[in-house]
This record gives structure tokens, C-alpha cells and sequence, in this order.
């Protein structure tokens, strides 16, 4: 009986770590059943890692995740998550504790929370963002592992979860690797912690895991229009049946899954019915997919606005609804307007984005990582295109097979949250990588699985110009084969003198859209001086004189993304009294004020108002 019993336990132990897993991303956070636990969590810091092994480095059963407390006064229990320190949730360590300005290690977190079981349902705990590494526990119970600073990630825990008062707990790792995704170094503050919201998602057993809504490309005379939608279910589950519903368009259109939980259908709607999304006219639709009861089985109903538009090229040439289109853009870090720490809410993107549109812009860059989703969503109701960009930076672990599959995963996932966005335009798979039979292989991979979830949008990677002589500027770059606009980064008048911008050529040997996805220079906010001292406003000021100008030169240029909007944190700045640990090239300062470069931008914005790139030379 004693063994019978020892083997029931074990049975039910091992069910428990099977069911304790990592599951697909769930499309649309926001518009599921959830309660969040953002607010206050207690942390330790932990440098040396003795909450997760033991002396001999091996990891240890009697970790910090077990929330372990004395149960005798001879107890010996050397940390204690209730009587620690709180910080708020989503949030950066870096900026909440002075202890951990520069830190770059383990901090555990820590959250009670009450819980009542829902008969027929799942539970999910969803995190926005953890940076890099987080292992997630519940009750004790370890959860899931992920890795990568900038995606979301899901696990379902309802087998862990009791009635009552519950507890999870986070170990995260912000230390730099050289096999990870960024690698060692990078050219912005490392913030650690966990970044974005953390929720918890009640969903049915059987749920709508994601989706996607598309608008076909049709002739500019075309009377009808095709939308397609696609919906994959959590499970197999053959026959369950779904509707589509968009009231404004009068659309209720049935779908049914196949054996993979899979299902897809098409309708057609007047073509002057519909209303095209743009950055003069950010309509967005309200549309809902529902999947109906099946007997005692719950349904699932998901909620979105979506907006409905077409990006493509032709030549030399970028197509917004079958219109030529030029991106005036400005680059931007997911940091704070005022005085740095990450960027987490909708009040910080709608800041950020405000001042990209006094700028002149109908364009960002969301470098060098995918953004929080309320960014991308804030900047689509307002009316501004979006680049999105994975962090391969700089110099990748190209042969590294964990390096890639890293990679692909945050492509993934970069995808697959934000695929329903209208306004994204652009996904770009790379920063600045140095030439390599290696890179090509590796970086051609990614371009290639982009396109197999998401043929509806452009790709693209920011370049470097090698081929250099003199005052001509030869672009030659593999990847070409694989993009489908060529954007580069080029800084004369920072890296090379100003005075050279007049006399530069640009030969770009591809028959694509071309932008130029950083120009720029430093300039410290309030500094004044003569054009050529470097540092001040003068000095940005003249080199964007000069680079507008030259820009307006190179033939099939469609767009610019000038580096930055403002100045943001990097350990890489050390110049006391100017830098002070801040890349001073925006157009901002840290504390939101305008620097003179602003001005000419604007300005040379103005002047293309008319939206249009320059026609291919024939």
C-alpha cells in the first residue's frame, strides 16, 4: 500500500513538471481575461549566484525559488524575499537602485498573489519582456526558461496554481554573452529586470492561440477587395467552428479548424467601402474572431482594431496602398523621454512618438530590438510606419547553432505579436554586421523564415558602406539577394569630416528602394560654439546641413531614419562633462529639450511633403 502510494505521488509529480511548460505566444495580450501583477516584488541580488547553486557550482534543490522559511528557531535560512527591499514591476533595476546603476548579474523577484480555480479553464502567466534570461517559478514549481531581452513569452501553470494565495518568483540574468542575441558588446544601457507587464491569462481549454488578417494587393480599379484570415487553435482540435466578424464592413464570415486546429477563409469587400490605413488616415477597424461552444466546452472571443493597407515596391520606389511614399523617419531607443530608464507604458511611447511627429515624421525606427507593444500600437493610432528590428548587432556568433535558433526564436516572436499592425512596414534582421560567408549564410536564414510567416511586408537590414574611395561610396553587400529594400549606415561628418559630404558619391548597384537608416553626430544640449567644435549644437547643426543636402543626391533614396531622436544611455560614452555615460547624438537631450539639428530635419522634412520617393532613373 506504502508503495502504491509513493508510486501515485510520483506519478502525480511527474504529470505536474510535464504540464508546468513554456507555450506558444499568445497573439493580442490585451484583448484576453487577465489580472495583472505589476506592482510592487520583492528582489535580492544575488552576484554570486548562491540562491541557484550550491558551492561546488552544481545547481542546488534548496535554491531561493523555494520561498523557504524557518520552521524551527535552529533553522538556519540565509535570505528572506518578505523582509527584502521592493521594486516596481515592470520596471528596470538599474534606475530603481542606486546599488545597481552598472550591475549586470542575477536578481531574483518575488510576488504573492490570490488565485481561485476556474473549472473548464487554463491559466497562463505572461511576461511582456525579462532581460535576458529569466527561470520562472510557481510555488516552487520551475515553469519555463527563457531567453532574450525583448520578446514575450507564456507558460501554462494552471497544475501549479492553488486556491488562495499563490507565489512566483523570477531569477533574471542580464549578464552579457558572446554566443547571445545581442552578443557582448552593444551600444546601449543594459537594462536589466523585468522590463514590461507581467499577467496572468485565463484562457479556455481549447483557445485561439493566434491569428492574422491580411489585405491582398489588387489593381488600383479593382472593385473588390480580399481579406484573408488565418486562426490557429492552442491544440488539434478537428471541426471546432469560428466567425469572423467586422461590423463596419458588414463581414461575418464562418471558419472551421482541420486536423491541426488550423483554419483559413477569404472575403471580398467593395473596394469603396473600404478605408485604407495611412499615415494622412489611421483607420483602424474593430473586428472580433470568436470561437463558438462546443458542448460543455467553452467558447473564446478575441477583440482587435485593425487597420488594412498594402506595402510593397517597384524599383526604386516604396508602395503604401499602390502609392509612392517617402519615409521621413527618425531612429528610436525604448527609453524614458526624461532622463532615461526603460520605456514601459503607453503614456512613454505616446511622448517619444509626439516628438517624432513635430519632427516632420510619418516613420520610426524601433531600434535595435523589438519595442514594448504599446509603442507599436500607440504609434498606429497615430498614424507613423514602423521598422522593427531583432538585435543581431554587431559581431554575432554566425556559427554558433544556439546563436541562430536564439535569433529565429526572437524573429519569431517579433512577428507572430505584432503581425496584425498595419503599420508596420518593415522587418529588419540585422545592425552593422561585419562581412562573412558565415553572416550571409546565417543572416540569409532569418530573411528567409521571415518571409515563410509573413510575406505582407517589406525586409530589410541596416548595412554598412565598405566599399569607400576617396569621395565615392560603393555599397556591395550579399545580402542584397535577400532584402527588399537596401537601407545603410553612413556617418559622414562624424566618423569622416563634414566637409566631405559635398563631394561624396553614392553608388548603390541595386535595383531597390534605398534608405538610409543612420546618419548623424553628437552635440551636447546647450553648448554652443563655432561649426567645426566638435560637441556643439553648431557643429550637429552644420553636419545636418551638409548630410541633407547629400542625401538629396542618391538616386532611389525613399527614406531616412536619422540616429536618434534623443540621447540615451550607453556605457559605451565615458567623456566626463559631455557624454557623462549618454550617446549625445539625438535631437532631443535626455531631459527633452531641442537641439538645433532639430530644426533643419524639420525643415528638410517640410520640403517632402508631397510623401513621394524620387522615380527610378530609367
Amino acid at each position: 500500500m506504502k508503495r502504491l502510494l509513493l508510486s501515485t505521488l510520483f506519478m502525480a509529480a511527474v504529470t505536474m513538471m510535464a504540464q508546468a511548460r513554456e507555450v506558444p505566444l499568445l497573439g493580442n495580450i490585451m484583448a484576453r481575461q487577465t489580472t495583472s501583477l505589476n506592482g510592487d516584488w520583492h528582489y535580492i541580488i544575488d552576484v554570486q549566484e548562491e540562491g541557484y547553486y550550491d558551492y561546488r557550482m552544481n545547481p542546488t534543490r534548496s535554491g531561493f525559488f523555494r520561498n523557504a522559511k524557518p520552521q524551527r528557531p535552529e533553522d538556519l535560512i540565509e535570505y528572506d524575499f518578505d523582509k527584502a527591499a521592493t521594486m516596481r514591476i515592470p520596471g528596470d533595476w538599474n534606475t530603481q537602485d542606486d546599488r545597481l546603476f552598472f550591475y549586470e548579474g542575477t536578481v531574483w523577484f518575488k510576488k504573492s498573489f490570490q488565485h481561485q480555480r476556474k473549472s473548464g479553464w487554463r491559466t497562463l502567466i505572461y511576461f511582456g519582456a525579462v532581460n535576458y534570461e529569466a527561470i520562472v517559478y510557481i510555488n516552487g514549481t520551475k515553469v519555463c526558461t527563457h531567453i532574450g531581452g525583448f520578446t514575450a513569452f507564456n507558460a501554462d501553470i494552471t497544475d501549479q496554481l492553488r486556491d488562495g494565495e499563490n507565489v512566483v518568483i523570477v531569477k533574471v540574468d542580464n549578464k552579457r554573452k558572446a554566443e547571445a542575441v545581442p552578443t557582448q558588446i552593444f551600444d546601449w544601457w543594459n537594462y536589466g529586470g523585468i522590463t514590461r507587464d507581467v499577467l496572468l491569462v485565463d484562457v479556455p481549454e481549447t483557445y485561439i492561440e493566434n491569428y492574422k488578417l491580411e489585405l491582398l494587393k489588387a489593381d488600383a480599379k479593382a472593385k473588390q477587395r480580399e481579406i484573408t484570415v488565418t486562426a490557429q487553435l492552442n491544440k488539434p482540435a478537428e471541426g471546432r467552428q469560428l466567425t469572423l466578424l467586422i461590423p463596419e464592413l458588414n463581414v461575418s464570415m464562418p471558419l472551421v479548424t482541420d486536423d491541426k486546429g488550423h483554419a483559413s477563409a477569404s472575403v471580398k469587400v467593395p473596394a469603396k467601402k473600404l478605408s485604407l490605413w495611412s499615415p494622412d488616415n489611421p483607420k483602424l477597424y474593430r473586428v472580433a474572431l470568436r470561437l463558438h461552444d462546443a458542448g460543455t466546452l467553452p467558447g473564446d472571443v478575441i477583440s482587435d482594431d485593425i487597420g488594412f493597407r498594402t506595402i510593397e515596391t517597384r524599383g526604386k520606389q516604396i508602395l503604401l496602398n499602390g502609392e509612392p511614399i517617402f519615409l521621413k523617419g527618425i531612429s528610436i531607443h525604448e527609453e524614458k523621454a526624461h532622463g532615461g530608464g526603460r520605456a514601459n507604458s503607453t503614456a512613454d511611447a505616446h511622448e517619444l512618438l509626439s516628438w517624432a511627429s513635430e519632427l516632420g515624421c510619418n516613420f520610426v525606427r524601433l531600434a535595435h530590438y523589438p519595442h514594448n507593444e504599446y509603442a507599436v500600437r500607440e504609434a498606429e493610432r497615430m498614424g507613423i510606419m514602423v521598422w522593427s528590428e531583432i538585435p543581431c548587432y554587431w559581431t554575432i556568433a554566425w556559427t554558433n547553432p544556439d546563436t541562430y535558433a536564439n535569433a529565429q526564436r526572437q524573429l519569431t516572436d517579433m512577428i507572430l505579436r505584432d503581425q496584425n499592425r498595419a503599420n508596420i512596414i518593415i522587418w529588419s534582421i540585422a545592425n552593422e554586421t561585419p562581412h562573412s560567408a558565415e553572416r550571409d549564410q546565417f543572416l540569409g536564414r532569418l530573411a528567409q523564415h521571415a518571409r515563410s510567416l509573413d510575406q505582407s511586408r517589406l525586409i530589410s537590414m541596416a548595412m554598412e558602406v565598405t566599399g569607400a574611395s576617396n569621395y565615392k561610396n560603393r555599397l556591395h553587400d550579399n545580402m542584397h539577394e535577400f532584402v527588399d529594400v537596401v537601407s545603410f549606415n553612413q556617418y559622414i561628418g562624424w566618423y569622416r569630416d563634414v566637409n566631405d559630404a559635398p563631394k561624396m558619391e553614392w553608388e548603390i548597384p541595386y535595383d531597390k528602394p534605398v534608405i538610409v537608416s543612420e546618419f548623424g553626430g553628437g552635440a551636447k544640449y546647450g553648448l554652443h560654439g563655432a561649426v567645426n567644435q566638435r560637441w556643439t549644437e553648431e557643429f550637429q547643426e552644420n553636419l545636418y546641413i551638409q548630410n541633407t543636402a547629400m542625401l538629396d543626391k542618391i538616386d532611389g533614396l525613399c527614406g531616412t531614419t536619422p540616429w536618434i531622436l534623443k540621447d540615451f544611455r550607453s556605457p559605451r560614452r565615458v567623456l566626463d562633462g559631455i557624454q557623462d555615460y549618454y550617446n549625445r547624438k539625438g535631437l532631443f537631450s535626455d531631459n527633452g529639450e531641442k537641439k538645433k539639428a532639430f530644426y533643419i530635419l524639420q525643415k528638410w522634412y517640410e520640403g517632402k511633403n508631397n510623401n513621394t520617393s524620387k522615380p527610378a532613373k530609367k
